[in-house]
């Protein structure tokens, strides 16, 4: 595949980016990222980029014979740490990862084959696939991560204007649950584990080196509780209320965790992560469904 020239093209999914100057920087730039990993990495391209990535550029590629994924990602304040949350994992619960050049912000990965979503299995218990994963990847963690408390503290300070420039899409009493959710919960002293706080159905994918394996890690260091905000939302699971609400108590059950602290922090993510979202109305929904309404 051509690395440069008019064949070379940058999938959908990133155009997002160019709202940003950063973003537009570094689509202007993804040509020549690619052709230096390629380099630094000594890898052959072995087909079109997949589809579906928002904050990077993923394809299928081959080094000394071995099937491989190259990540060419777009480093902001959520992703920059994610080689060194791979690393910490080592493959258990996770993709393994093989090499990184964090000046081109690449990284090799494993190939998960089959490679087929959690999102779209059947005939099997996603909740227990969830619960198992879990507990392999809430490890010990401190530094280098960034800390969840002061991530909810970003997110309380940013709702109010977020929702005003958004139009105010939903009612003012779910932003302001979610700063006082954030605000109780980032004072408290607990426990501090890696989080993978984009963990939902999409970012898991099945594997011949183990059944299911996490990929996009986005990481975090902090309480336990949180690891089951993005799963308690993701609507590929079921969007209702009593599929969101049976997430939240079979995996606080499961895996031990304060059930109470889980809803606070789901409301807490979910709201922040809303007006930047295409699917902004199911984070309300899920947001009213946990307070209640």
């Amino acid at each position: 595949m051509p690395l440069s020239g008019p064949e070379f093209q940058i999938p959908k999914s990133l155009l997002w980016l160019n709202r940003r100057e950063d973003g537009r920087d570094w689509l202007r730039s993804l040509s020549d990222l690619l052709e230096a990993a390629q380099s630094s990495f000594n890898l052959d391209l072995s087909g079109p980029p997949f589809s579906g990535g928002n904050v990077s550029y993923v394809l299928p590629a081959k080094k000394d014979g071995v099937d491989a994924v190259l990540k060419i990602a777009f480093i902001d304040r959520e992703s920059r740490h994610e080689a060194d949350a791979l690393k910490l994992w080592n493959g258990n619960g996770a993709v393994k990862l093989l090499a990184h050049d964090a000046e081109l912000g690449a990284l090799l990965l494993e190939r998960c084959r089959p490679g087929d979503l959690l999102a779209e299995a059947s005939g099997i218990d996603q909740m227990e696939v969830l619960t198992g994963l879990l507990q392999k990847l809430l490890v010990p963690a401190n530094t280098p991560f960034s800390s969840l408390a002061s991530e909810a503290e970003i997110w309380a300070t940013t709702m109010h204007p977020d929702w005003i420039r958004a139009g105010k899409p939903c009612e003012q009493r779910l932003v302001d649950a979610a700063v006082e959710a954030l605000k109780s919960l980032a004072q408290d002293q607990t426990e501090k584990v890696l989080l993978h706080q984009d963990l939902h159905g999409h970012n898991i994918l099945s594997a011949d080196r183990d059944a299911w394996l996490a990929i996009d890690p986005k990481p975090l260091s902090g309480d336990p509780a949180f690891c089951l905000s993005p799963i308690v939302r993701s609507s590929e699971f079921g969007h209702t209320k009593r599929a969101a609400l049976y997430r939240l108590d079979r995996l606080s059950a499961d895996l031990g965790l304060d059930r109470e602290r889980a809803r606070c922090w789901t409301i807490g993510q979910t709201m922040a992560w809303a007006f930047s979202s295409d699917q902004a109305y199911k984070h309300f929904d899920t947001a009213r469904w946990l307070l209640g309404s």
